[in-house]
């Protein structure tokens, strides 16, 4: 049976998500189906992508055998129940909801509904994300990888258990901010050291893209490749130290671990 991907919701992390599966051609525009409250978000990416917008909610269930829904967790609860009368058959439910678990679909949804919950993140739109899926009982092998397909189309895609959802928040979720700032105060340092600033600013995200694609492409541990820039006596070493000196190891460690928690409040508060 033809797969059509059926999009509820087309801001940001939907339409990455469209760009990515038909430039990585894991699906053709043809196969996919959007549907969306603000008509213009859709028809725009109707006349880019060459996908085909649908007019209702009705359309796209009846038309869809795999939903993404791409909504904020504060439109979930309506949602949820206008799919429930909608759904014939079991589709395949794909959720990038922030804090909406697998529980909570599975109790506003038709029972045996497979469903996969994810969190991506922000670098997704540009391709170059980090997603994590947990599944529910009812989603087979094949489907998952079908799944994992949709989501390497954007990036990096792991399947991991739903336990562990509110720590992928924490870590690679707010990550990019974390990686902002550090990339931020590198400029700055760089600018009180007289480089001037767009100067600083290209230096800084090329140290940091290669250093990123020298870790992946050495599979080394970090501290080895560490290593390989840090002489004895030298320039590196003293900074390092310093670092040491006022814990950023331990800043680090607390900003996700405090980011892991609020994702447990938040998803304690959805689910109420």
């Amino acid at each position: 049976m033809k797969e059509i991907i059926g999009f509820i919701g087309t801001g940001n992390m939907g339409r990455a998500l469209i760009e990515g599966i038909i430039k990585k051609g894991v699906f053709s525009s043809e196969s996919i189906v959007a549907y969306d409250v603000i008509k213009e978000k859709v028809k725009e990416l109707s006349e880019l992508f060459g996908i085909r917008h649908c007019n209702s909610l009705e359309d796209l269930v009846a038309t869809s055998n795999v939903i993404i829904i791409a909504v904020k967790p504060q439109n979930m609860e309506e949602l949820l129940r206008d799919l429930k009368a909608l759904i014939k058959g079991t589709p395949l439910i794909i959720s990038i909801a922030a804090g909406i678990t697998i529980k909570f679909l599975e109790e506003r949804l038709p029972e045996g509904i497979p469903i996969v919950r994810v969190m991506p993140n922000t670098p997704a739109l540009v391709l170059q994300g980090a997603s994590a899926l947990a599944r529910n009982r009812h989603v087979t092998d094949d489907t998952m990888k079908l799944a994992l397909d949709i989501f390497k189309s954007v990036g990096t895609a792991l399947e991991v258990e739903e336990k562990l959802l509110n720590a992928v928040t924490g870590l690679s979720g707010s990550g990019p901010a974390y990686v902002l700032l550090f990339l931020e105060a590198l400029t700055d340092a760089g600018v009180l050291m007289g480089i001037p600033r767009p100067m600083a600013r290209e230096l800084v995200i090329s140290t940091v893209l290669g250093t990123a694609e020298l870790a992946k492409q050495r599979d080394l541990h970090f501290a080895a490749l560490k290593d390989m820039v840090t002489s004895p006596a030298g320039t590196t070493i003293h900074g390092l130290k310093v670092m040491e000196e006022n814990g950023l190891r331990g800043i680090i460690m607390k900003a996700v671990e405090r980011a892991t928690e609020r994702a447990d409040e938040l998803q304690k508060l959805a689910e109420k």
